[in-house]
């Protein structure tokens, strides 16, 4: 009888001891998650910190705050998943089993969200690649305008009428950027086929000259007017092709000034800005000839 109480206290005791080493392995596993996802997450704030100290605009610090708050995230969900398995295997549950049931989960959410999937990794990589900022204009597919607000899940557009886009970043093909560095007012000018192209041009380098000293519209153009030359024959105009090179946003702004003084320099100098000529042929009569063309007084009309 003693024999008996002796080997259950025994083994009360050795399974006692075992479940405080469960519980102690399973207490370190989570302190040391714990501390290793804070150590993880204070150096990716001090590295963002220290980038967003040395960059001059609000838009990148906005854009390295958020790849920052997202690599804390990825930290925090990985490290948790890590320490979680390690909890289960050391209370006995084998893992094996639930990592098979979330890879089914796993798949029949991939398939379902996919396209949420998608524009959470485009936009990461076009945050990551500074592809688009706040306050360019940009041209996103089929919709082009303002960038007002970029995320990981969209972008958000406004275009010269006022309407807002949401552009999904998964939709997101191509980028085209017209104002990342510098911009062009590209212009093609139309003139009669009758005019001097020489005095043209030289006239338009005049007016292009005027322009670069204007106290206003002198600090958005940053080069002299480049003059490409006649472009095309066009049906009622020879096409002269120029450019400035100008501030980013300021293009559409120097392309109207000048087409404004450049018309007011045509007229003076008598140039003729062509539009279509339309001509009236009667027909021939049954000998060949041309009968002249009779024309009735607007009075008799």
């Amino acid at each position: 009888m003693n024999g008996n109480i002796l080997d259950l206290a025994t083994r009360w005791w050795i399974g006692l001891g075992s479940a405080a080493t469960t519980l102690l392995r399973v207490t370190l596993i989570l302190i040391a998650a714990w501390l290793l996802i804070a150590v993880l997450q204070r150096a990716i704030r001090t590295l963002r910190e220290r980038i967003a100290s040395r960059m001059d605009d609000r838009e990148s610090t906005k854009r390295a705050e958020t790849l920052g708050r997202v690599f804390r995230y990825l930290v925090g969900v990985v490290v948790s998943l890590i320490a979680g398995m390690l909890v289960l295997s050391e209370v006995g549950v084998s893992v094996a089993p639930i990592l098979g049931a979330a890879g089914v989960v796993g798949l029949a959410v991939g398939f379902g969200a996919q396209s949420l999937v998608k524009d959470f990794f485009t936009g990461f990589f076009i945050l990551l690649e500074n592809q688009i900022r706040q306050g360019d204009v940009v041209k996103l597919g089929e919709h082009a305008g303002l960038v007002e607000e970029i995320t990981l899940r969209y972008v958000q557009l406004r275009d010269y009428d006022g309407n807002v886009h949401y552009v999904p970043n998964g939709h997101i093909s191509t980028v085209i950027n017209m104002t990342r560095g510098f911009s062009n007012a590209v212009m093609d000018i139309g003139v009669a086929y009758r005019e001097n192209v020489d005095e043209v041009m030289r006239v338009m380098a005049d007016v292009a000259r005027a322009m670069r000293t204007d106290p206003i519209l002198g600090a958005s153009i940053t080069d002299d007017l480049e003059i490409a030359g006649v472009e095309s024959w066009a049906e009622s105009a020879v096409v002269i092709r120029c450019r400035f090179r100008c501030l980013p946003l300021e293009q559409w702004n120097v392309k109207r000034e000048y087409l404004r003084r450049l018309k007011a320099a045509f007229d003076a100098a008598g140039i003729e800005i062509p539009y279509p000529h339309l001509t009236v042929y009667a027909g021939q009569d049954p000998t060949g000839k041309a009968p002249a063309f009779q024309v009735r007084p607007l009075e008799a009309a």
